[in-house]
């Protein structure tokens, strides 16, 4: 396996793909928890705040970031952590992702 599949796996794997849903309005915010930092990213739009992301929309490779790649192998295997917030959270978990990019 190469390593893109080898940091796919480990994400999945070690529990670093999260999903947070704020209720009652079923917002949901995914995150992936790396070495240094949290990212968070957006499946339906493919959006992933690393800078991989950017720097694949730049390039001619134009491939997903292994983070992108991790939501879907996470869910099809059914190895997401489910957080649940109220949405009253909701501001200040948006202020707290923000600040760390």
């Amino acid at each position: 396996m190469d390593d893109r599949g080898d940091k796919i796996k480990s994400s999945v794997y070690s529990g670093r793909v999260k999903l947070h849903i704020f209720e009652p309005s079923k917002r949901k915010i995914w995150t992936i928890v790396g070495n240094e930092k949290e990212h968070w990213l957006d499946p339906d739009i493919g959006f992933c705040s690393c800078s991989g992301y950017y720097f694949s929309k730049i390039s001619d490779n134009k491939k997903e970031c292994y983070h992108l790649e991790s939501i879907k192998l996470a869910e099809k295997e059914k190895k997401t952590e489910l957080i649940k917030f109220s949405d009253d959270e909701f501001g200040d978990f948006l202020k707290g992702l923000i600040s760390d990019l």
